[in-house]
């Protein structure tokens, strides 16, 4: 049996893949996302690892913006897997604002905790 992780444990994994440094690096991303992950974006979009993985490496220094996010939830799904529920406000260069209820699915591959799903839905 797993031993369940503390909140922030999680929080702390998930805020990893919000900094530029870990968005940027293919060894850092491949680490924390699954083979098998999937997020459901706030656009609308579905994109697999290797999609968003390649999405994320484009982001240049520019396309950054500042991502405030608060009232982490974590619950347990199985022995090996987590929910982490929060909402994010993400703030961009041009005053545009997005509220944002964000869930992950955290899944534990025997050595590591790892990212298996994410969404993103727009509050606004």
């Amino acid at each position: 049996m797993t031993r369940f992780p503390t909140l922030e444990e999680i929080q702390s994994l998930e805020e990893a893949l919000h900094r530029p440094e870990i968005r940027r690096c293919r060894k850092a991303l491949e680490t924390l996302l699954s083979d098998e992950f999937v997020e459901f974006g706030a656009s609308g979009s579905v994109y697999d690892r290797t999609s968003i993985i390649n999405l994320l490496l484009q982001e240049r220094p520019g396309d950054a913006c500042c991502l405030r996010a608060a009232n982490y939830v974590l619950k347990p799904i199985t022995d090996d897997a987590v929910l982490l529920t929060y909402e994010a406000e993400r703030s961009h260069a041009n005053g545009s604002r997005r509220n944002v209820l964000r869930s992950s699915i955290w899944k534990y591959d025997g050595l590591k905790w790892q990212m298996f799903f994410h969404q993103g839905t727009i509050r606004d």
